[in-house]
């Protein structure tokens, strides 16, 4: 069986790495994304750190030549561009993209929120799903199995619903949904398919970040769910994997809630 390629970006981080890691055990190839800048990030309203370089390196030093790695922010376009090429001209193909970049900021009412809260976040959680589909999908369809082929979207829970005090982050998640919505539309009758999935409270750095906007902890957050605990990033992972795989096909458009009955 010839091996799948995919391209994962915000790999670095809590979600996005664990995707890494199952596509990985999945069997396939990946070219691993992240902007793998820890502290020293310079993004317009964004107080918590991203990903640090040395995780998105451990990526490769675990998998070998099963992954490369490539730092790059996804709010420029040519990134994408680049990480396709390369998916490409690497492997002969592309079968997957998973689309997990995201940052997170708030903790006020909308009429209180700065600008640059919300364009950084646009920019990077919106927007750079946007550059990654534009980017990958014409690679997707000249892939010798299209319909094998999957582009999968984290958004969040906060994409089917209103979240107090995060109403720039609410948009950009509910505009992930209907950039997936959109896509899977304009993929009818191809064999390649759009997903979202939107997890809850997963413990990873961007719920302890959530955590802080609103002064709580993340077992306050995750107590909103049914499951009345915080979901492991591997656990949101196995339903991303899932959408990837080849019986994945069966939810093209749709948006997956992997939110432990978030509510």
């Amino acid at each position: 069986m010839t091996e799948r390629v995919a391209l994962v970006t915000g790999a670095a981080g809590g979600i996005g790495s664990r995707v890494v890691e199952g596509l990985v055990a999945d069997g396939c190839r990946v070219l691993a994304l992240d902007l793998a800048v820890g502290e020293g990030h310079d993004l317009p309203g964004i107080d918590h750190p991203l990903a640090a370089p040395e995780a998105l390196e451990a990526l490769a030093d675990r998998h070998g030549d099963a992954v490369l790695t490539q730092v790059g922010d996804v709010r420029d376009p040519a990134v994408a561009t680049d990480a396709v090429a390369r998916c490409v001209e690497t492997w002969g193909r592309l079968d997957v993209v998973v689309a997990a970049a995201a940052v997170i900021a708030g903790g006020a009412p909308l009429w209180e929120t700065p600008t640059d809260e919300l364009d950084t976040q646009w920019d990077v959680g919106a927007k750079g799903v946007w550059h990654v589909a534009r980017a990958a999908v014409p690679a997707l369809l000249a892939n010798p199995d299209p319909g094998g082929c999957r582009f999968v979207a984290v958004a969040s829970a906060a994409g089917g619903r209103g979240l107090y005090a995060l109403s720039a982050y609410t948009m950009v998640k509910h505009a992930v949904v209907g950039l997936v919505r959109g896509l899977a539309a304009d993929l009818v009758g191809t064999g390649v398919t759009a997903v979202a999935v939107s997890p809850g409270a997963t413990d990873t750095p961007m719920l302890r970040a959530t955590a802080d906007l609103y002064g709580v902890s993340p077992a306050d957050l995750a107590a909103h769910q049914l499951l009345r605990e915080a979901l492991d990033p591997a656990e949101v992972a196995a339903a991303v994997r899932f959408c990837c795989s080849p019986a994945g096909r069966v939810l093209n458009g749709s948006v997956v809630a992997a939110d432990g009955g978030f509510g």
